[in-house]
């Protein structure tokens, strides 16, 4: 199993070799029935769940399709892994997790 974090070194491991750059999206789209649930939550201000909920399972799966990526490519451990957002088209977003794919 691919391990993943967000330093360049782990601790107790030498890294042998870096593969490359593993990487794992996933696009989201919004639901007619979370957005009206979410519009009268912005009213009264405060946490959107619903949205903050679908972004955590965006980004659960973005890491889960990086480290099959880095199990492809070989690799016993993502390192310096980092996420990015973007908005692809009204009401989708990207969600992406990246990182170096390395041999101990």
């Amino acid at each position: 199993m691919v391990a993943w974090y967000t330093t360049e070194t782990v601790a107790g491991k030498q890294i042998s070799k870096h593969i490359g750059v593993a990487t794992g999206s996933t696009i989201r789209a919004r639901n007619i029935g979370r957005d009206i649930i979410a519009g009268l939550r912005t009213l009264v201000g405060g946490e959107v769940p619903e949205y903050t909920e679908m972004m955590a399972h965006a980004r659960n799966q973005a890491i889960e399709r990086m480290l099959q990526k880095a199990e492809e490519m070989g690799a016993d451990a993502v390192v310096c892994v980092r996420f990015s957002t973007a908005m692809i088209m009204q009401g989708t977003a990207e969600v992406m997790a990246f990182g170096t794919a390395v041999k101990f």
